[in-house]
């Protein structure tokens, strides 16, 4: 597991996991998924295609890492002041996408997902991508502007499968949102931009404004982790992180009173929840996913009881 740099985000604007090589992270997913696939037999088609999307995802991350990231210039002030809005900092920013690194990665997910069941919904999607029908900047661009409702209304109108188009595209464009909050927020120290880092108590990403996958919990801390770029974020509150309720309507619990390591925090004032697991060392990206996987019986539980998880938040009126 990668070394973790556990500092509350009070030292430094997000929490640092270090990065792997290509091969130690396929190294580790064999690993864990195995282990997922022994605990869990009657996953193991999931899982395979889990596997096999998670290792294009990390092939498109190598090549991402080996070539030169657009040159955002966003001075410490102005972000500051956005993180003080409570916008996240990639919010609104025009910023290409390098599609010819992204491109092969989009189809590549396609063929996975065709073989893995999703069959013709897939192949749809990827012939429209192949012939132009469906613009691949475009899809990707809106993925990383967090514009679900653009995506979906775009694949709607041309009768391809809503939530796929949306998965596909997500999958494809995190490499690169994840190597986007490390150039924004590694090496920073100017002190309005720490300053506004030490106020960040939201439960949204403060660099992309996705929700949490789930919370992981090492050395002691409570991290959140991203479900699209991976950064990893401390609230100064125990509390809801999504309506802030801290009282009653707020409770932690474990489904499996034998695992007391992975729990679900609920709150009934907004109906919501997240899963929070007690691990060894914070996962690396984009192994998330995996910890993600590893616990979906707890989403089980979650929605059993009638909780579930927000929308993602519309920054777009407070650029």
């Amino acid at each position: 597991m990668a070394a973790t740099n556990l500092l509350s985000h009070k030292d430094m604007p997000l929490i640092h996991v270090d990065a792997l090589t290509r091969a130690e992270l396929l190294a580790i997913s064999a690993r864990r998924w195995d282990a997922l696939r022994e605990s869990r037999p009657d996953l193991a088609p999931a899982v395979e295609l889990q596997q096999r999307l998670l290792t294009i995802v990390i092939d498109a991350a190598h090549a991402i890492g080996s070539s030169r990231l657009p040159r955002l210039s966003l001075p410490p002030k102005y972000l500051a002041a956005k993180l003080g809005r409570g916008v996240p900092v990639l919010a609104g920013e025009p910023i290409p996408v390098p599609l010819g690194l992204l491109n092969g990665a989009l189809l590549k997910l396609c063929d996975a997902l065709a073989e893995g069941g999703a069959a013709e919904s897939a192949t749809h999607i990827r012939d429209a991508i192949a012939n132009g029908s469906m613009e691949a900047g475009s899809l990707l661009t809106a993925s990383l502007a967090r514009n679900q409702d653009a995506i979906r209304t775009g694949a709607v109108h041309r009768g391809l499968a809503p939530d796929l188009v949306w998965l596909v595209a997500e999958l494809a464009t995190t490499p690169f949102a994840h190597a986007l909050q490390h150039s924004v927020f590694d090496n920073r120290q100017e002190t309005s931009f720490l300053a506004a880092c030490s106020g960040w108590n939201r439960g949204y990403c403060p660099a992309c404004g996705s929700w949490p996958a789930l919370a992981e919990c090492a050395a002691s801390h409570r991290v959140l982790r991203c479900s699209f770029c991976s950064a990893g974020w401390e609230l100064d509150t125990y509390a809801c992180i999504y309506c802030g309720e801290a009282g009653d309507p707020f409770v932690t619990a474990a489904p499996d009173q034998e695992r007391k390591d992975r729990r679900v925090e609920v709150c009934s004032a907004c109906q919501a929840y997240v899963k929070t697991i007690d691990l060894p060392a914070l996962s690396p990206f984009p192994l998330v996913a995996i910890a993600d996987m590893e616990t979906m019986d707890l989403d089980l539980a979650a929605m059993e009881h009638g909780y579930g998880r927000p929308p993602l938040r519309d920054f777009t009126a407070k650029r």
